[in-house]
């Protein structure tokens, strides 16, 4: 099976799909200057819609990498708008990390991989 490359410049592909598995780009919000919990909403409907474009969907998530700018003040408020997103049933392998992100402003990105229907 083909690599598939989606949104990709010079550097990276927002998309790469390969032999039935989906992985985006590490994903932030569009607010930077929003507080945890609207980044987190923001960064999730940025990977809903990456997903969907991908042809598949939050169901599908195989493993997610969610990196914190500061764990500690904001793993509550993340996993606040995580909980009301994620379906019953269909929680996928995460880990969680402090991390030095790009920009200063940033407060949560996440990377996923999920799986093709």
């Amino acid at each position: 099976m083909a690599i598939q490359r989606q949104l990709t410049n010079e550097r990276m592909s927002q998309i790469v799909a390969h032999n039935g598995t989906v992985y985006l780009a590490g994903q932030v919000g569009d607010d930077m200057s929003a507080g945890i919990e609207q980044q987190t909403r923001e960064t999730l409907a940025n990977i809903e819609r990456l997903l969907d474009l991908a042809g598949t969907d939050k169901n599908h998530i195989l493993s997610v990498t969610i990196y914190l700018k500061d764990i500690n003040a904001d793993f509550a408020g993340m996993n606040s708008v995580w909980d009301k997103w994620l379906p019953k049933g269909v929680a996928p392998a995460r880990a969680t990390v402090e991390s030095k992100l790009c920009e200063p402003q940033i407060l949560v990105e996440l990377s996923v991989v999920a799986a093709l229907p």
